[in-house]
């Protein structure tokens, strides 16, 4: 009777897990498309900023030159300059 009982339990474990990894696989793929969405974005605001004149590659720079001199600001000041 005890053997039935472990048994059920391990199926029971079995079929757990198998459920919470295929949540799991699809939690990914949805992470996967939000990803490329905001890569799209991302990328749409790069563009709109280079055809306004916006050096980016510049500004790049000059966050990397000043990274360990200051305190990291908000993104909100980074674009408002």
């Amino acid at each position: 009777m005890v053997e039935e009982n472990t048994g059920a339990n391990k199926d029971e474990q079995i079929g757990f897990h198998k459920g919470a990894l295929s949540t799991l696989a699809k939690e990914r793929q949805e992470l996967s498309k939000i990803l490329g969405i905001v890569e799209q974005l991302m990328q749409m605001h790069v563009k709109a900023l280079q055809e306004l004149g916006v050096d980016l590659v510049k500004m790049a720079e000059d966050q990397k030159g000043t990274a360990g001199k200051t305190e990291s600001k908000p993104i909100e000041d980074l674009v408002n300059k």
